[in-house]
């Protein structure tokens, strides 16, 4: 159960929980200490609790007001909603009608439609008992062929890049792609431009024109439309700020209710102990509050621990990677850092400072980052000192981008720079890095360039 699901839980089930202040002026500083045969409510289960997208207790080191931040992920219209708007200015017959709507239901996210129009008719005979042909779903496709945004209800990525190329104005570029996809479709995607050039007679300039006019295209048309989903906002879970010269490390507040024992529950405890009639409802009362007092007092100091946890977790992290913090994100001053090193900085256990690593972010005045990403794990140089393996990747990704376009580096060659530069690191580590930054291998990223 989530962290948030359970407050919510808690304070439903005891009527002594409620949001507000405690009365001391800051609810996290409140004194709460464990009393004999309170509650079985397992501090350890708050502290190891999962993320906390929503509720989060406040202590006393909680950002202000003002200063809570957020990402918002926007979301906009049906993808779906706009296709089937445009089905509906068109002039055609009630059965085309059918038969087009139903396949925009078969339509994915991307704009594809990946299901065989055979066994799509069989569906609608089976389902809806409408009886089609394979012929005639592909006249209703043609009619959402020609929809907004181009490229629409393809059925792979070659017919997608055709379909939008035949809604642009004929030109000798337009002309040439159009053959080259419907030709050489394998040879383009696999960037054998010199079999392309020999096969079709064509000069560089011309094939570098072509390729222009194809990378223009969209291969995921139903990109350009927002999802159906409501996207989640991030609100990260710390705040980290420089001011005069220092690092100050917040929780992050946003939408967190403060929680404290009902007032009027604890004064119905102290009537009912000052009344001294030994009777069993009024034992039966005190018992009942008690009990109620006890467990909500137990649950804010489990919250309390848990805070406690998440901030010495962070604290150790900036700790360790402090030349990175200091520098303002320099991933050339990251050191190589694993879970035991933040064990021995605070004592807590592996599991749980996975955890938290693993489902809580950090809002710093360069980015937004999972605390997950200030872990790697280091490599030896030629020196004998070990650096991180977010200093490699940001030297291949630097090589990467400098590199030429019409001859990209191998694995190999970008080994050698490394190894020239006194790092000890075989090809297949490099390969390694280079998939976790999403370059393509040397081949892919090839390119014809005109002077």
């Amino acid at each position: 159960m989530f962290l948030d699901e359970r407050i919510k839980s808690e304070m439903e089930e005891n009527p002594l929980l409620e949001e507000g202040r405690d009365g001391t002026g800051d609810s996290g500083d409140s004194e709460l200490h464990r009393e004999d045969n309170s509650s079985n409510l397992s501090i350890d289960e708050y502290l190891n609790a999962d993320d906390t997208p929503h509720y989060k207790l406040n202590a006393k080191n909680f950002i202000k007001e003002e200063q809570k931040s957020e990402i918002p992920l926007s979301a906009g219209s049906s993808f779906h909603d706009q296709l089937e708007t445009q089905l509906g200015l068109r002039n055609i017959s009630e059965r085309q009608q059918l038969l087009a709507g139903y396949l925009i239901g078969c339509i994915d996210d991307d704009g594809y439609l990946r299901r065989k129009l055979d066994a799509i008719a069989d569906d609608m005979a089976f389902s809806s008992g409408i009886e089609t042909t394979k012929e005639e779903l592909e006249s209703a496709l043609k009619i959402i062929q020609e929809f907004d945004p181009s490229g629409v209800g393809a059925r792979n990525l070659k017919e997608c890049l055709i379909l939008q190329l035949k809604q642009k104005k004929e030109t000798p570029a337009i002309k040439l792609a159009k053959n080259i996809l419907k030709n050489y479709f394998d040879e383009f995607t696999r960037k054998h431009y010199d079999k392309i050039i020999a096969r079709m007679g064509i000069c560089e300039d011309d094939l570098k024109d072509c390729i222009d006019e194809i990378l223009k295209l969209n291969p995921k048309p139903g990109g350009s439309f927002q999802s159906d989903k409501v996207a989640e906002h991030i609100i990260p879970d710390f705040i980290l700020e420089y001011k005069d010269g220092y690092m100050h490390l917040y929780l992050n507040s946003r939408n967190v209710p403060e929680l404290r024992v009902s007032s009027a529950y604890s004064d119905m405890l102290d009537a009912y102990s000052k009344n001294r009639r030994d009777n069993k409802h009024n034992k039966d009362a005190v018992n009942f509050v008690k009990q109620k007092l006890d467990s909500a007092k137990w649950f804010i100091e489990a919250i309390k621990q848990r805070q406690s946890t998440m901030m010495l977790t962070m604290r150790a992290i900036m700790k360790h990677q402090e030349e990175y913090f200091e520098s303002w994100g320099d991933e050339l001053l990251m050191k190589p850092m694993i879970l035991k090193d933040v064990e021995a900085l605070t004592g807590l256990d592996i599991s749980t400072i996975s955890r938290v690593a693993n489902s809580k972010y950090i809002q710093t005045p360069f980015g937004i980052f999972q605390l997950k990403f200030f872990f790697s794990e280091g490599l030896l140089t030629e020196s004998g000192d070990e650096v991180s393996a977010h200093e490699i990747r940001k030297i291949v990704k630097d090589c990467v981008e400098r590199e030429s376009k019409r001859n990209p580096l191998t694995d190999d060659e970008l080994s050698d720079i490394l190894q020239k530069r006194g790092y000890l690191i075989a090809r297949r580590t490099v390969a390694k890095y280079r998939e976790q930054l999403n370059i393509p291998v040397a081949r892919m990223r090839k390119q014809l360039i005109t002077e």
